[in-house]
C-alpha cells in the first residue's frame, strides 16, 4: 500500500509539471498567432487589448480543457492496469 501511495505522489507531481508546462507552452502559442492576427488586420482596438481579449476567449476554448486529459489519461490506464495485474 505505501508503494501505491508513493506511486501516486510521484505520478501527480510529474503530471502537474508537465500540465503547467503544457499551459505555459500553449498560452505563448496562442498570444504569438494573436499578435500577429493583429499586424495582418490592423483592427481599431490597441494590440494589448485584443491580445488580451483573445487570450480571454482562450481560456474557455476546447484546447485548455483537453490539457486536463494529462491527469486523467496516465491515472486512467494505471488503475486500469493495476486492476488487470491484481483481479483479472
Amino acid at each position: 500500500m505505501l508503494g501505491l501511495l508513493r506511486l501516486a505522489v510521484v505520478l501527480l507531481i510529474g503530471l502537474t509539471v508537465i500540465y503547467w508546462a503544457l499551459v505555459f507552452y500553449f498560452r505563448a502559442g496562442e498570444k504569438d498567432r494573436l499578435e500577429r492576427e493583429w499586424a495582418e488586420t490592423q483592427p481599431p482596438l490597441p494590440e494589448e487589448t485584443f491580445v488580451r481579449n483573445g487570450l480571454r476567449d482562450y481560456q474557455g476554448s476546447l484546447r485548455r480543457k483537453l490539457l486536463w486529459a494529462v491527469y486523467i489519461i496516465p491515472i486512467s490506464a494505471i488503475c486500469t492496469l493495476i486492476y488487470y495485474v491484481n483481479y483479472a
